[in-house]
């Protein structure tokens, strides 16, 4: 069974299964680039913009009472997870979104009219332009939506996770407070450290990051809905910003408002790239906790062996018994999967004209599931990494008892030189420092014993 559908450039046959139109069908045509589809969360968010037009456009009498139920009832099935297989446009397509958001129309439209006992396609009563996108433009419509998709995904993917890390890493430090292992600088010797304070500083790392975030996110907030075409508010109802901004802030949980200048938020990406960028400053951090988990897990009879990361899954297909830090790995990956991601951001924020910045699709795209892709990684990482860690105590102890760097602490008693010969020495004869200092009667015993105390050592000063 198929049905007949008409737009500006004449008729086309669609299956009558389908609920999206023509335009969408052109579409799927025109772009058959990646085979993929919109994100979920970006979904949620188009839909939730046009609940709130239908609604507030039929307060203000727009559009008529049970078109704009209809509308409303529509979208309500399609948030509770109906009719997803509907939206189908690539995400590489016509410059600004015009396809997606026309899917987002003709779904909604047919959806619509369905509930109200026509026929799909019959638009004369639920039109997608005339009534589902009535006083709406892709151009408003879409950066909208990134905007508030962004939102959703930090609030769904993102905080959660990384709250998560922090409260288990905080843990972590506090267990591990009392062990003392040899700290690294260039990966050679250093001063001793503990392990809890490793830990703690990955905590603090991930804290201050989130807040950077949070911070970064508060440009999203401003909404250019209402702008229309090209942020003038041409053909959108005098109280229309207004409740739109209301409805939204309703359905989101998160108090959002009108921009100052529709066409300044239109024209410019900065919101975007801002949290992108926010989001590359923590992905650059995660791959270097990733990869000092690995180091100090690396062996486990020829690596530093330092903690043992928990074993997830068999790590070779030949080498039996052998277990991978593969949860470290899939971090790095994914991190700079979000690198990448950032850098596309940056050169599609370029890409506008005039205004319109035509290249939001990708934008939208990169930057949603960038921050559902890091998310994810930090939650996975936290269940299922870091939250098993063991600290391997005697290999900690033994490198922190015979790192060379303990002579630092001698530099006050002895003096730099003479501390290095007797690192160069410890070196050419095999002798241990204490076995030189005592043998040369550079300290007494009892001296010596309160000078490289590894606890103390380790001990992170408090100022004041």
């Amino acid at each position: 069974m198929t049905r007949t559908e008409q737009d500006s450039m004449g008729e086309r046959q669609l299956p009558n299964h389908v609920y999206y139109g023509i335009q969408t069908l052109r579409a799927t045509e025109n772009f058959p680039i990646s085979g993929i589809k919109p994100l979920a969360t970006y979904v949620d968010a188009c839909i939730l913009i046009k609940k709130a037009a239908a609604i507030a456009h039929g307060n203000l009498d727009c559009i008529p009472q049970d078109v704009s139920q209809g509308i409303v009832q529509a979208a309500d099935e399609i948030l509770q997870g109906n009719l997803r297989e509907q939206f189908v446009v690539d995400i590489y397509q016509a410059g600004a979104g015009t396809s997606h958001h026309m899917n987002v129309n003709e779904v909604l439209a047919n959806r619509a009219l369905e509930i109200l006992g026509e026929e799909k396609g019959n638009y004369q009563r639920v039109n997608p332009n005339d009534h589902v996108n009535y006083g709406q433009s892709t151009n408003d419509v879409i950066p909208t939506a990134i905007r508030l998709a962004s939102l959703l995904a930090l609030e769904r993917y993102f905080y959660p996770a990384l709250q998560n890390a922090i409260t288990t890493l905080d843990q972590k430090a506090h267990e591990f407070q009392e062990i003392v292992k040899s700290g690294r600088t260039h990966l050679q010797d250093a001063v001793p450290v503990r392990l809890g304070e490793s830990f703690r500083a990955w905590a603090q790392i991930f804290r201050d990051h989130l807040q950077r975030m949070e911070t970064a996110a508060n440009d999203l907030k401003q909404l250019g809905i209402g702008g229309s075409a090209a942020g003038t508010g041409l053909n959108t109802h005098p109280q229309y910003r207004e409740q739109m901004v209301h409805y939204l802030s309703d359905f989101l949980g998160i108090s959002v408002s009108s921009a100052p200048h529709l066409m300044a938020a239109m024209q410019s990406m900065a919101p975007f790239v801002n949290v992108s960028g926010a989001l590359r400053n923590l992905a650059q951090d995660c791959v270097k906790i990733s990869h000092d988990l690995r180091l100090m897990d690396s062996g486990p009879k020829t690596g530093l062996r330092e903690i043992q990361l928990p074993p997830v899954q068999p790590g070779s297909s030949i080498m039996p018994g052998k277990y991978n830090p593969v949860m470290a790995e899939m971090t790095s990956m994914v991190s700079f999967q979000v690198m990448g991601y950032d850098q596309a951001i940056a050169l599609a924020a370029q890409g506008g004209q005039l205004e319109l910045n035509v290249m939001m699709p990708l934008i939208a795209y990169n930057l949603i599931n960038g921050i559902e892709i890091l998310g994810n990684t930090i939650q996975v990482l936290s269940d299922r990494c870091l939250n098993d860690i063991t600290p391997q105590r005697d290999r900690c102890q033994n490198y922190a008892e015979a790192s060379l760097a303990l002579v630092t602490a001698l530099n006050p008693h002895i003096g730099y030189l003479n501390a290095a010969n007797l690192a160069k020495e410890s070196i050419e004869t095999g002798k241990s420092l204490r076995e030189l200092i005592l043998e040369k009667d550079l300290m007494s015993e009892e001296q010596l014993n309160q000078v490289l105390n590894l606890k103390n050592m380790s001990q992170i000063q408090e100022s004041g």
